[in-house]
């Protein structure tokens, strides 16, 4: 079990465009409660020498010398955060630390320094965390099979200290974000991000997942392929990851922020996040704005149908090739339970209203640049390829028992 630190620095390696390998960009320091980031000489080099160097993230890290202030509100660049382990992964590196910590573990006895360097450095996006600024050592685990993972993530929730060969195949999967059970695998030259059902599951949620996914494309939408496999009798979704591209020379990886950096927001700050300030983004920052436009109306408006409420600020993503901004494919669409007869999005809609009503996307479509016989086709749409294909998704999820559209949405 290692003992307690908490690292007040790191090097922050990035992985260029079209590249297998990565290069050190610069340094993170703490510094009275905040953690600061500035480029490094040789990272800034780069530029001068026409060796493609990028801006981490340009509104917020752009590439000059010094330390760089953090935007207002911030106590470290959100282009960063993005990088850490979210619920999930802080508590499988509380138990790898610590051990026998539960669902009640207080993931804030670490440092965010520290959850950067502990985590696994297969991590969403191009970004990894180094002690070093000259020697890049991946922090990664041997191959585990599903029934090991789904164990080592039972043991994790119960509060169970991990074998040391669990604990190195938990750990892998410790750097991405999330609060259910997950981990990362790599098969047949695809690299997936497999969810677990969680020992507190009333029902299939990775069934319900894998439905709303499958529907999801099947109405036009830009979405994650899914499939799903089993283990110890126990469902696992499997998802697979739009951040990697296999090359001979090995992984390329894609350099990704969510909405909630684009928004200049923590997660203390979501509560201000919104469809309309998101499509104002799109509208001056991402390439293709007008189809990118169309396809969040739509992701918003599916979200609606299916009953997905935990449409929060960092389940909408976008990739970053140093210029441009371009809009992820969905992932993490998954209808929630609800309790009374009213659902409510995770972000606003339409000014400070965030009801789940198809009404409402209608009377925002103008910010999204579509008309309202654009929008209300969108949603016959949507509704149509549902009804048709509800059956047929299900057999393909082997669900047993029909579940009720829970946004009790029929039209607007």
């Amino acid at each position: 079990m290692t003992s307690n630190k908490s690292y007040k620095e790191a090097f922050v390696w990035i992985w260029l465009p079209d590249q297998t390998e990565p290069v050190v960009a610069g340094k993170l320091e703490a510094d009275n409660g905040n953690i600061f980031f500035n480029y490094g000489k040789s990272y800034l080099e780069r530029v001068n020498d026409f060796k493609s160097a990028i801006p981490i993230y340009e509104p917020e890290l752009p590439l000059r010398a010094g330390v760089l202030p953090l935007l207002k509100g911030l106590s470290m660049p959100g282009c960063i955060r993005d990088a850490a382990p979210d619920a999930w992964g802080r508590r499988v590196i509380i138990n790898k630390m610590h051990g026998l910590k539960g669902a009640q573990t207080d993931t804030s006895e670490l440092s965010e320094i520290t959850y950067l360097l502990e985590s696994g450095s297969d991590r969403i996006g191009a970004l990894d965390f180094q002690r070093s600024p000259t020697e890049y050592v991946p922090r990664s685990a041997s191959n585990a099979t599903l029934e090991e993972l789904r164990d080592s993530a039972e043991r994790v929730e119960q509060g169970v200290s991990l074998t040391p060969e669990l604990d190195h195949a938990l750990f892998h999967g410790s750097s991405i974000g999330g609060a259910r059970p997950k981990a990362l695998i790599e098969d047949q030259g695809k690299k997936y991000i497999a969810k677990f059902s969680s020992s507190t599951d009333l029902y299939s949620i990775v069934k319900v997942e894998f439905i709303a996914m499958r529907l999801a494309k099947l109405a036009g939408l830009n979405v994650a392929p899914v499939k799903l496999a089993t283990a110890a009798n126990k469902d696992i979704l499997l998802i697979e990851r739009f951040d990697r591209e296999k090359a001979e020379s090995g992984w390329k990886r894609k350099a990704m922020v969510s909405a909630l950096t684009l928004f200049g927001l923590d997660d203390m700050m979501a509560r201000y996040a919104s469809y309309e300030i998101l499509a104002e983004i799109i509208r001056h920052q991402f390439a293709d704005p007008k189809d990118t436009l169309r396809e969040l109306f739509s992701r918003l408006t599916f979200n609606i149908l299916c009953g997905n409420t935990d449409d929060h600020a960092r389940n909408h993503a976008a990739f970053w090739n140093g210029k441009d901004l371009s809009l992820t494919p969905a992932y993490d669409i998954c209808p929630q339970s609800r309790v009374g007869n009213e659902a409510s999005q995770a972000m606003l809609i339409h000014g400070n209203d965030n009801l789940s009503h198809l009404k409402i996307c209608l009377e925002t479509a103008h910010n999204f640049l579509l008309s309202e016989d654009e929008a209300r086709n969108i949603f016959e749409k949507q509704k149509g390829i549902i009804k048709a294909n509800w059956d047929s998704v299900c057999d393909e999820a082997s669900l047993g028992e029909t579940i009720e559209n829970s946004s009790g949405e029929d039209s607007f």
